[in-house]
C-alpha cells in the first residue's frame, strides 16, 4: 500500500549539528522555557524565500515575544528578523508580488492587518477596525481579504459589536438559554466568530468589510481553529468555509460542513450536505478543477478516521482518495500542478507527511521518522517544521517526493551543544487481545553503565493521542530524564497512529485494554531495560492520562511509590454534567448517562477509592471547562479524607493546559519534588 521513501534520519542531523561536550548538563525547565519556538513556514510566490514565526517565553515578564524571520530557500545565507516589536507579530502572508509581507499585531492596541517590505523599512498599518481580527487570509491577487472577527450575530456593523461591549450592564448575571455556556476557558458572551471579506489596495484595506459565513455557527470554530479552515478559489471568485450550526445541539454534535459562496457574498451552498459527521479544511486545487477537505464518518465521534475527500467542482462528482489507507491526516496541501495532495497524521509514534496521487490515489510517506509540523511547497521541494523527543523544531527541506533532508535553521543549535539527553528508543510488545503495542524508552541524561535508575511513567491524554517522536513543550519526557528518570510511554489501545480500529477499541473501555496494556508495557519495558528500578517507579499523566492515575489508584495501588494526576477524572457521572463537549463523553460511554448509566459505572474510578493509597499530587487549572476543576478537588478530597499522604497544586489563571512560563516553571518544580520525596 506504501510507496516507502528514503527515511530522514533526522536524530543523526540534527545530533550532528549540535554535537554535546563529553559531559553536558543535563536538560532542565530553564532550558526547555529558553527554547526559541520555530513556527510555520510560508514560501514567498517565487519558491526563494521562507518567512516564519519565532517566539521565544520570557519567564521573568511570564509571557512570549514572537517575531518574524526571513530565510532564503537555497541556504546559502543567515536567517535575518523581519520584525521586532514588544506587541508580537503572527501569522505571516506573502503579498502576491513577493515584495512584502502581511501579518497580524497589536502594536495598535488591538489585534490588526499590517505589512512590512522585505527590503526594508517600517511595518505599517493596513487596517484599523473597531475589533480584533482573529484570523485572515489573502486572495490569489491580493485585491480582497477574508478576516474573522467576533461580533454579535444581530449587530449590522462592526461598531455595534464594539459598542455594546463597551456598555456597561445593569447587574452582573449573564442568561444563557442553550449550551455552549462555557467552552474550553471561555463563558458563552453572545459572540460568533464571522467571516467577512474586504477589499484591499496595498498598504489599506477599503474598510467595508461585508459578512460572508451568515450562519449561526462559529468561522473558524472555537477554541482551536484558524485560517485553515476558509479558503479562496484560485480565481478569488469563490470561498469555502467550514461551519458547524449552532442550534440547541451544538455541545454534541460534530456536524461540520463545507459551505461555497461568492466572494461578492450572496447565497449560501452546503457542499457536503449528507454527512453529518465532521467535514473540514477545504481546500481548491491551483488549477481550480477539484475541492479538497477532511471527512469523518460517523456523526458524534471526534477522533473517527479523516479520510481525503475530493470532489469535481463541475460535475460534483465526490471520490475518497483515503479508501486502503489506515491513516488520519491533520492537514491538507496541494501541489502546484494540482496532481499531488500532502498532509501530516500520526504514524507508529511518528507524525509523518504523507502524499497521494490525485489520479491514482497511492499513497506514500515523504518524511516518516519524528514530528512533522506545517509545512509549505518551494518548487519542487517541501520546507517543514521538524521535532522529534531529542530536538525543539527547526526548518527543513526535502524533495517533494521524499529523500535526503537538510536543516534551513538552526535557532537552538547553540543551546542543544551544552545540553545532555537521554538517549530514546521505540519497543513493542503483546498487550491487550494479543495486539502489538508500542511504546517509547528513555535512557536518564547522563546515563551510566550498569545503574539502576527510578521510573517516570507517562500516560498520555487524549485518549485518542500519542506520546511519540515529538519535542513536547508541556509533557517532554526529557524534561523526567534531565532529572535521573527512566522515562517509560506507552501507546496503549485507543492511540492515534496504529489504524483506525486501535483507536476504536478504547471506547466503552477506558479501563479494561488501555489499562492492560499499560500494565503488560511497564512489564515489557523493565524486563527489557536493565538501568530501570522498577521498585522506584512514579505514574504520572494529564486529562485521560489523570484518569488513569485515578484508575491505578485503585486498581494497582502497589505498583507506584508516588502519583501525579493533572486535570483527571474522578467521577464519571458528574464529568458528563459539568464539561462542555458532550458529544466526547457521550461516544465513549455510548450515549447520555440518563440513557446508559451503566457505562458510566463499568470504569468510574470513584468506586475504587477504598483501595487508594499511593501517595498523590493533584494539579487542576480554575479556568480548565474540559475537565472542570471540581474533578481534581474530588480528587485531593478523596485522597485527604483517605489519609493518603496528598497535596493539590491549583492554577487560577490556567485551563486544561499550563501556559504561562512561570506557571510552566513552577508546575515542574512541584512535579519533580513529589517525585524525588518518593522515588528517591
Amino acid at each position: 500500500m506504501f510507496k516507502l521513501s528514503t527515511l530522514l534520519m533526522a536524530s543523526s542531523l540534527l545530533g550532528a549539528a549540535a554535537a554535546m561536550p563529553a559531559q553536558a548538563a543535563p536538560f532542565s525547565v530553564d532550558d526547555l522555557l529558553s527554547f526559541h519556538r520555530v513556527g510555520a513556514p510560508v514560501v514567498s510566490p517565487d519558491g526563494k524565500t521562507i518567512v516564519f514565526s519565532v517566539s521565544t517565553p520570557d519567564v521573568a515578564a511570564n509571557k512570549s515575544r514572537t517575531d518574524l524571520w526571513l530565510r532564503s530557500v537555497a541556504g546559502n545565507e543567515p536567517a535575518r528578523r523581519l520584525t521586532t516589536h514588544e506587541a508580537g507579530d503572527s501569522s505571516p502572508q506573502w503579498s502576491s508580488d513577493g515584495r512584502s509581507v502581511y501579518f497580524l499585531s497589536s502594536r495598535s492596541g488591538s489585534s490588526q492587518l499590517w505589512r512590512i517590505a522585505i527590503n526594508g523599512g517600517e511595518a505599517e498599518q493596513v487596517s484599523s477596525y473597531p475589533l480584533d481580527i482573529n484570523a485572515y487570509k489573502l486572495a490569489p491577487d491580493n485585491k480582497n481579504v477574508l478576516l474573522s472577527f467576533e461580533v454579535f450575530a444581530d449587530c449590522a456593523t462592526l461598531a455595534c459589536t464594539a459598542e455594546r461591549d463597551g456598555k456597561t450592564k445593569q447587574g452582573s448575571g449573564e442568561m444563557h438559554e442553550r449550551l455552549f455556556v462555557r467552552h474550553w476557558d471561555t463563558w458563552d458572551n453572545g459572540h460568533l466568530n464571522s467571516l467577512f471579506i474586504d477589499g484591499l489596495n496595498g498598504n489599506k484595506v477599503a474598510n467595508a468589510p461585508l459578512l460572508l459565513s451568515k450562519l449561526d455557527a462559529d468561522v473558524p470554530s472555537k477554541p482551536y481553529g484558524g485560517d485553515e479552515e476558509f479558503n479562496f478559489s484560485p480565481d478569488g471568485k469563490t470561498v469555502y468555509f467550514q461551519a458547524r450550526v449552532k442550534g440547541v445541539s451544538e455541545s454534541w454534535s460534530t456536524n461540520h460542513d463545507i459551505y461555497e459562496v461568492a466572494a461578492t457574498g450572496g447565497e449560501l451552498k452546503n457542499v457536503t450536505p449528507k454527512n453529518l459527521a465532521t467535514d473540514s479544511v477545504p481546500t481548491v486545487s491551483p488549477d481550480g478543477r477539484y475541492l479538497a477537505w477532511l471527512a469523518m464518518a460517523r456523526p458524534g465521534f471526534e477522533a473517527d478516521k479523516l479520510s481525503v475527500m475530493l470532489r469535481d467542482r463541475k460535475s460534483g462528482d465526490v471520490r475518497d482518495l483515503s479508501a486502503g489507507f489506515d491513516r488520519s491526516l491533520g492537514s491538507l496541501k496541494w501541489s502546484a500542478d494540482s496532481k499531488t495532495l500532502y498532509g501530516t497524521g500520526d504514524d507508529n509514534g511518528q507524525h509523518s507527511l504523507f502524499a497521494v496521487n490525485v489520479g491514482s490515489g497511492k499513497w506514500s510517506r515523504v518524511v516518516s521518522k519524528g514530528t512533522v509540523g506545517d509545512f509549505d511547497f518551494a518548487g519542487s521541494d517541501i520546507v517543514y517544521s521538524y521535532d522529534d523527543l531529542k530536538h525543539p523544531a527547526e526548518l527543513f527541506k526535502v524533495a517533494a517526493g521524499g529523500g535526503k533532508a537538510s536543516q534551513l535553521t538552526t535557532f537552538n543549535t547553540e543551546k542543544l551543544r551544552n545540553i545532555s539527553f537521554g538517549d530514546y528508543e521505540q519497543f513493542s510488545f503483546k498487550g491487550a487481545n494479543n495486539d502489538t503495542v508500542f511504546g517509547y524508552a528513555l535512557k536518564p541524561a547522563n546515563y551510566e553503565q550498569g545503574k539502576k535508575y527510578p521510573i517516570a511513567f507517562l500516560v498520555h491524554g487524549g485518549p485518542q493521542g500519542s506520546f511519540g517522536d515529538h519535542f513536547h513543550y508541556r509533557w517532554n519526557a526529557e524534561a523526567f530524564a534531565g532529572q535521573g528518570y527512566a522515562v517509560i510511554m506507552i501507546d496503549f489501545h485507543g492511540s492515534t497512529g496504529y489504524g483506525q480500529a486501535f483507536t476504536d477499541a478504547i471506547s466503552l473501555d477506558w479501563g479494561g485494554k488501555p489499562f492492560e496494556d499499560l500494565q503488560k508495557g511497564f512489564d515489557a519495558a523493565v524486563g527489557k531495560y536493565d538501568y530501570m528500578d522498577a521498585n522506584r517507579a512514579c505514574a504520572l499523566g494529564g486529562s485521560y492520562g489523570g484518569y488513569m492515575m485515578n484508575w491505578i489508584a485503585g486498581n494497582w495501588s502497589d505498583r507506584f511509590r508516588c502519583i501525579i494526576n493533572h486535570a483527571g477524572i474522578f467521577d464519571t457521572r458528574s464529568m458528563y454534567y459539568t464539561t462542555e463537549e458532550l458529544w466526547f463523553t457521550e461516544w465513549e460511554n455510548g450515549g447520555p448517562h440518563f440513557s446508559n448509566p451503566e457505562a458510566y459505572e463499568k470504569h468510574n474510578p470513584i468506586h475504587q477509592v477504598n483501595n487508594w493509597k499511593t501517595p498523590m499530587l493533584v494539579i487542576h487549572g480554575l479556568k480548565d471547562f474540559r475537565v472542570p476543576y471540581s474533578q481534581g478537588l474530588s480528587t485531593f478530597t478523596a485522597l485527604q479524607r483517605r489519609g493518603v499522604p496528598s497535596e493539590l497544586l491549583v492554577f487560577p489563571d490556567e485551563n486544561h493546559w499550563i501556559l504561562k512560563p512561570q506557571n510552566s516553571k513552577q508546575w515542574h518544580g512541584a512535579v519533580f519534588d513529589w517525585m524525588k520525596r518518593w522515588t528517591q
